[in-house]
């Protein structure tokens, strides 16, 4: 039996499905729309229903890592756009995906919803091509990497007190044991800590560069019930944005990810699981502060960022990884987080939860 739920919205929107590829550092040999096609027939096949038969369609990738202006259009046609479908696109890891498909399932123009994402960085050089997100006039200039800009994250909270190089290896070291049970993680099991990238941050304290695709399907109410046995309710989602100038934030914080918490409805009742999109180690510390969780609380069970980290898709994976959680009878109330940008600049805070049993 399942007991009655509460929500904050005019409707009931669920996860009722997930799907992704084996995360790998290179995929040369295959294109886009050869990546995202077996992800896409996986996700439809646990829920039975067919392409055609999805409400709305959204997708979140970057033109700019892919280098070609609207490569997006070419992976429709693996979701298969004729006849005509409802679909759109975000500039954005899927996670953002997945709040505009949410959205449109409030308003009530479709009941069902296909979110995907992919990413392949390996043709390029990720910590060299992430610098064009930053301010064009005072930071991108200098071309700070991303690792550097983490580093600079580490060292700040090194400072403070609030984590420690030993503290940091441990987190890493946590994160790889616990993708040896993920059969998609792209590093599992013992990873050696290797030598300093930019202090304080070592190899095994930064993310992986692979290439991935992710998908799940939303369906709202009654309907979720029918296609899944215990859905992922989204019973509070949200996103806030830090100021662009890095000079402007206190790196050892991150009051966007608490202010989306906040308006998710996390802090109502404690959680069970933490999926944290943190790519470096010392990032899971700002979170974990951020969101106030507890040593309780089961944090990157999949083994997080740390273990497989596909650009534009690693979000949405924490997202799924949190329902898959819940489906299977793992998880009864769960926080799911999405970042993007600097220095978790752009964070985004799902809270999902299954039926009473």
């Amino acid at each position: 039996m399942t007991g009655p739920r509460t929500s904050r919205y005019a409707r009931d929107v669920a996860v009722v499905a997930f799907a992704q590829s084996d995360h790998l550092r290179r995929t040369d040999e295959l294109s886009e729309v050869e990546m995202v096609m077996p992800v896409l027939h996986q996700v439809l096949a646990a829920t039975g229903l067919k392409a055609g038969e999805i409400g709305f369609t959204c997708s979140g990738s970057s033109d700019y890592l892919a280098g070609r202006a609207f490569s997006f259009t070419m992976t429709l046609d693996g979701v298969g756009a004729w006849p005509p479908i409802s679909e759109s696109h975000v500039e954005m890891d899927g996670a953002w995906a997945l709040y505009e498909a949410w959205v449109k399932i409030q308003t009530g123009e479709a009941d069902t919803a296909l979110v995907y994402s992919y990413g392949k960085s390996s043709p390029g050089s990720v910590r060299d091509v992430l610098t064009r997100q930053l301010d064009p006039y005072y930071l991108a200039p200098l071309w700070p990497d991303s690792v550097a800009l983490a580093a600079l994250q580490a060292q700040a909270l090194v400072d403070a007190g609030e984590t420690d190089e030993p503290a940091l290896a441990a987190i890493a070291a946590r994160s790889r044991a616990d993708a040896a049970a993920n059969p998609h993680a792209q590093l599992r099991g013992a990873v050696p800590q290797g030598d300093y990238q930019v202090r304080p941050l070592r190899t095994g304290d930064c993310p992986p560069v692979g290439d991935g695709v992710a998908a799940v399907i939303l369906a709202a109410g009654d309907l979720a019930r029918q296609l899944c046995e215990r859905p992922a309710w989204i019973t509070g989602i949200d996103h806030r944005i830090e100021a662009h100038g890095l000079g402007l934030r206190d790196l050892t914080d991150s009051p966007s990810t608490r202010t989306a918490a906040r308006h998710a409805g996390l802090f109502d009742a404690p959680v069970d699981t933490a999926e944290l999109h943190a790519p470096f180690s010392s990032q899971e510390v700002v979170l974990r502060k951020a969101l106030g969780l507890g040593d309780t609380v089961a944090v990157n069970p999949s083994g997080g960022a740390l273990a497989a980290n596909p650009m534009m898709a690693a979000g949405l994976i924490r997202i799924g990884e949190a329902a898959a959680r819940i489906h299977r009878g793992a998880s009864d109330r769960a926080v799911a987080h999405a970042t993007s940008g600097p220095c978790l600049q752009q964070n985004l805070v799902a809270v999902l939860e299954g039926d009473t049993r």
